[in-house]
This record gives structure tokens, sequence and C-alpha cells, in this order.
């Protein structure tokens, strides 16, 4: 792990509960400031267990129309789960364990209907240690040479752990199929050879791709969850 991280993680170890029950807020214990010696507004703020930066940012951004920051956390954790489900519950579960305060996590991945669902859960870690997301990439198009049926889909599962540790999950999908080359620069991993209709995901501007991801769906029931609580 980490120095900042591990510096991060053990201030907010230390003043989580306390802060908690001083101020009875679930989203407080992480954030609270005082200005001219009055309490501050409570800012709601999700520790992230994410070491993607693309998608810390996606998650930001989707996130703030609610008022969250969202604060990644790079954590090595063994992803043993077999499903993108279980995965997400063990990232959240580490990071909850060591701060004690609200955590989001996200696992996710492209499924490909004529590989049997394949790269599936091991999408992050397709083509071997070391490789790009262009070299994934091109492992998906070699396997995909001459196949007809093109279907894929992104699903995305968004594990959140309360104030109190309660584990709550949201799952998004997004259809569509896999292209014959990488187009588009404005995406990231698989976006560039996800086709949805005549684009590919990588070639959508930021509010278009949040309107029809599978990250973009699974984090509006995480929103609307997050509204009534």
């Amino acid at each position: 792990m980490k120095l900042k991280n591990l510096l991060l993680l053990g201030a907010l170890a230390a003043g989580a509960a306390y802060l908690y029950k001083q101020y009875k807020h679930p989203t407080v214990a992480c954030s609270v400031g005082v200005i001219g010696g009055r309490k501050a507004k409570p800012q709601r703020e999700l520790m992230f267990a994410t070491g993607n930066l693309h998608k810390a940012a996606e998650m930001e951004r989707m996130l703030a129309p609610i008022g969250c920051r969202v604060l990644p956390v790079e954590l090595d954790v063994e992803e043993t789960g077999k499903s993108f489900a279980e995965n997400a519950l063990l990232k959240a579960r580490a990071v909850y364990a060591l701060t004690g305060c609200p955590v989001i996590a996200d696992d996710s991945g492209l499924c490909i209907d004529a590989l049997n669902g394949q790269p599936g859960i091991y999408s992050a870690r397709y083509g071997g240690e070391g490789a790009t997301s262009h070299d994934k990439n091109l492992k998906v198009l070699r396997e995909m040479a001459g196949v007809e049926d093109r279907a894929a889909r992104f699903v995305c599962a968004i594990a959140y752990l309360d104030q109190d540790g309660d584990e709550h999950l949201f799952v998004g999908e997004c259809r569509g199929e896999i292209g014959f080359e990488e187009r588009g620069g404005k995406g990231f991993g698989y976006d560039p050879i996800f086709m949805l209709g005549e684009r590919s995901i990588a070639e959508l501007e930021a509010a278009e791709k949040d309107a029809v991801s599978h990250r973009g769906a699974a984090v509006r029931k995480l929103m609307a969850y997050l509204k009534e609580h």
C-alpha cells in the first residue's frame, strides 16, 4: 500500500468513530471541520476503493450533483469472488475495515456472448500481467476475428457500505457489440472496441457516456438510494 494511503487510512480510522459519536451523521465521520469556532456544514464523502483514476474521475463527476465527494483509496485486495458483485464487496469491506467510513467499490468488465462471457470478471487481467488496455483490446479483436455474433455487454456492480457497515449492491449493464478496430480517444479500457450503434463508447462525450454506460446505470441506482438515506 502506498504511504499516502497509509497516512490517510490511519487518520480516518483514528478519528471516524469519535466524529460519528459526536455529530451523529452517517457521513460526517469522514468530513467535519471547524470554521471560526463553529462546526462546518457536513459534506458527504465516500471512500472509493480503487486505484483507477479514470474510474475515480467518472464516479466523482456522476455523484457531484448530489453533493458527494469521492476519495480514491488504492488497496491490494485479492479478487477471489466469482462475480462482479462479490469482488466489489471484497474491495469495499477491505477499505471499510480500515476506515470505518462509508465506502463504495465497483467491479466491472466486458462480457462477450461468443466467448462464453469472457473476459468477464477477468477483464482487468485479460492478456496477462503488464498488458495495457491496447493489448487487451487487440487480444479481444484477434479472438473475435471472423465471428459474426458480436453481441456483448458491459457490467458494473457497485458495493456501498454505509457508516454502520451495512452492505448494499447496485448493478448496471450496457449492451452493444464488439467492433472491428479501436475507435475514439475519450474513453478507457475496452471503450474503443465497444460499439453502440455507429460509435464506440470512446467516441462519446462524457455526458453521453454517463447516460448509457454500465457504470452510469449502477451509479443512478446508488444515487437514488443515497438521496433517501
